[in-house]
């Protein structure tokens, strides 16, 4: 009996083996193209939403189509989670073929060897002289090489009234003075009429980051944008004093009192409701103003510049497709990310999913032409006068640094914290910051 059991136990053992060294053997075979002769790609995806994932999958379909000896499996993890998890998959060397890549992310990758130097690929690629600079500048941020290929771009622009404007007999502002001064003529508290969407909860650092920028222009170190070219904190320039006077301003005279504590929702929706005259903000506002606004009462406009730099000057958002350290078919995962780069698919992907394309061709297109997103298109085809400037995201007290002004800001506006205290206070922080990544 003893021997039968014996038996039974080895012949179970190797069936398991046998199925194990076969679902081994059938997995190499579909990653390296065996019998079948077809290749499987895995592509992860990081913004995710279902409009979005249903949008690649279409996309993929393409891809497939035209490329019948490839399949590509789309892993799409849950949006909170999603950079952490593909963070854990490629720290266990999971082969991942083709995975999303954002400015957040790019540098830490980059440096533990996770992602492709795409520079190989993107030499010999025709595309890469059409893009636009921001494009160019937002894939070569790690070491001025490019580690993905952004989908997309994430920039503010100006919303306004036209139909106020123009009752007004006032244009769309073309600087910040001009800005402040349109805003509190088109005032009026008695009507519920605000002429700025103030920003005075989360997030309002944005703010005074592109302003101050805008003001101190060609001033500021691209690469280290808290600091001037000359080493200097931007918040002890005269520049800087002149961002906290216009914020207060702004606040103060021309923007609805519950706005001290108004961040991305809020803002939108004073917009888009009738109680703001303008609004700076990314380009998803255009899809809300198109579904709650009437045609022809509202339009968009370039970034006000800064006096007297005459500049305009704001971070640059994006996010794309890079190439996995660990893939074992690299030619074949360049194959697709350049099929999702080129003109014809980035400006089908752009208007289904509200981004900015990446060529400068775009702009000859129509629907970024004639509509709603040529503001952004006018912006990029002047790179000399609308820059980029990189957050300080390499500093450990970064996200401390965001909070801290949150906080300080309600102070500033309730006059409890004096400008001259915020800037120097600010300055400090940036410059222990700097002394300690030495």
């Amino acid at each position: 009996m003893l021997h039968l059991k014996k038996g039974f136990l080895f012949l179970v053992s190797a069936m398991v083996c046998l199925g194990i060294i076969a679902g081994c053997s059938s997995s190499t075979s579909e990653k390296t193209g065996g019998t079948d002769g077809k290749v499987t790609l895995r592509m992860v995806e990081s913004l995710t939403s279902p409009a979005r994932t249903k949008l690649l999958r279409e996309m993929l379909n393409k891809f497939e189509a035209a490329n019948p000896t490839i399949k590509v499996d789309l892993i799409s993890p849950p949006l909170q989670s999603a950079d952490q998890k593909i963070t854990q998959m490629l720290m266990a060397k999971q082969d991942i073929d083709v995975l999303e890549v954002r400015e957040q992310t790019v540098k830490n990758w980059a440096n533990d060897k996770f992602i492709e130097d795409l520079s190989p690929y993107t030499s010999k690629w025709a595309n890469w002289n059409n893009l636009t600079e921001t494009i160019k500048h937002g894939a070569t941020a790690v070491d001025d090489k490019p580690y993905y290929i952004p989908y997309g771009v994430y920039e503010k622009t100006l919303f306004y009234r036209k139909d106020w404007f123009k009752a007004a007999g006032l244009e769309a502002p073309k600087t910040w003075d001009e800005l402040v001064n349109d805003a509190i003529k088109l005032t009026d508290p008695s009507k519920n009429r605000y002429g700025y969407s103030f920003r005075g909860g989360a997030g309002v650092s944005d703010y005074i980051e592109f302003m101050t920028w805008s003001n101190l222009g060609k001033q500021i170190n691209q690469k280290d944008s808290y600091f001037t070219k000359d080493g200097h904190v931007m918040f002890e320039t005269p520049e800087a004093k002149q961002v906290l006077d216009t914020l207060v301003n702004l606040y103060k005279k021309a923007s609805p009192p519950d706005s001290i504590s108004w961040s991305y929702p809020e803002m939108v929706q004073g917009f888009t409701s009738g109680e703001t005259a303008l609004l700076i903000q990314d380009p998803e506002v255009i899809a809300t103003a198109e579904k709650n606004m009437v045609k022809g009462t509202w339009d968009t406009a370039p970034l006000p510049k800064g006096t007297p730099s005459n500049v305009a000057q704001q971070p640059a958002g994006t996010a794309g497709w890079g190439i996995g350290a660990f893939s074992k078919h690299k030619e074949e995962a360049w194959k697709l990310l350049s099929f999702l780069s080129s003109p014809e698919q980035n400006l089908y992907f752009s208007k289904n999913n509200s981004l900015i394309p990446i060529y400068l061709s775009a702009g000859d297109d129509p629907y970024f032409k004639e509509g709603y997103y040529n503001s952004y298109i006018q912006m990029n085809a002047k790179p000399e006068e609308f820059l980029v400037a990189d957050r300080p995201v390499q500093y450990q007290g970064y996200a401390e640094y965001r909070a801290m002004v949150d906080k300080d800001v309600q102070s500033l506006l309730l006059g409890k914290l004096s400008n001259e205290a915020a800037l120097s206070k600010w300055t400090d922080f940036w410059k222990k910051q700097k002394e300690n990544k030495k």
